[in-house]
């Protein structure tokens, strides 16, 4: 089965360069537009993408909003990459709070853009890791990290879990992961998949970011 793809954006021009990218490749389908995240919801429901490449500026409903109002009210919602012209942006790290699973910047070479697309699909991996790593680090310290430290002390996690989220807060796959700790990669998996569960985290996203506001990994 192919990977499904909405495409948000205030930008015709812009819709249309990710639209040739992406149907270009034989596994992904581009299944529908929308001009402004205020239509999000009702396109989300009616063709079930896998993934919503989400403009973080739009007139109506921005990126953050939008994101925020898919999760809350779809079941079993899609990926979110957020598709921005800046990456160190405040906004940008906003969206990746609220939920969003990644971020693409509009002047990404075509390879670049189909694989966030693909990597995004499969969550094993942490998109642009250097990247999100940099944002949590430039934002996260301007909050009060005092709420983010009560969740994690109250997720228990174990030692290997705790070691786990080092790691993927350094940015790196459950393969490699796996071949650090000398695991099976599907040992891994159920690893990552608790961690998440203990920390409410919808994806590794929003692991790093809990990880980086608590203090639990500090930047550099």
């Amino acid at each position: 089965m192919p990977i499904t793809v909405l495409l948000v954006d205030d930008e015709p021009l812009v819709r249309a360069g990710l639209r040739a990218v992406l149907e270009a490749q034989p596994d992904i389908e581009v299944v529908g537009e929308a001009a402004d995240g205020a239509a999000v919801i009702p396109l989300v429901r009616q063709r079930r993408p896998d993934v919503v490449a989400m403009d973080v500026r739009m007139p109506l409903m921005d990126g953050i909003e939008a994101t925020r109002a898919v999760l809350r009210t779809v079941h079993e919602p899609p990926k979110i990459l957020v598709v921005t012209t800046f990456e160190n942006d405040e906004y940008v790290y906003g969206a990746l709070r609220a939920g969003a699973d990644g971020f693409l910047l509009k002047r990404a070479r075509p390879a670049e853009i189909v694989h966030a697309v693909r990597l995004v699909a499969e969550g094993d991996s942490l998109l642009f890791p250097a990247a999100v790593r940099q944002l949590a680090a430039s934002y996260g310290r301007e909050r009060d990290g005092s709420e983010a430290r009560e969740s994690l002390e109250r997720a228990g996690l174990t030692e290997r879990e705790a070691d786990v989220l080092r790691l993927v807060a350094r940015g790196l796959s459950n393969a490699e992961i796996a071949a650090r700790l000398v695991v099976g990669t599907e040992t891994v998996k159920s690893h990552v998949s608790s961690v998440l569960a203990k920390l409410g985290a919808r994806d590794r996203t929003q692991a790093v970011i809990a990880a980086y506001e608590s203090g639990f990994v500090s930047p550099g």
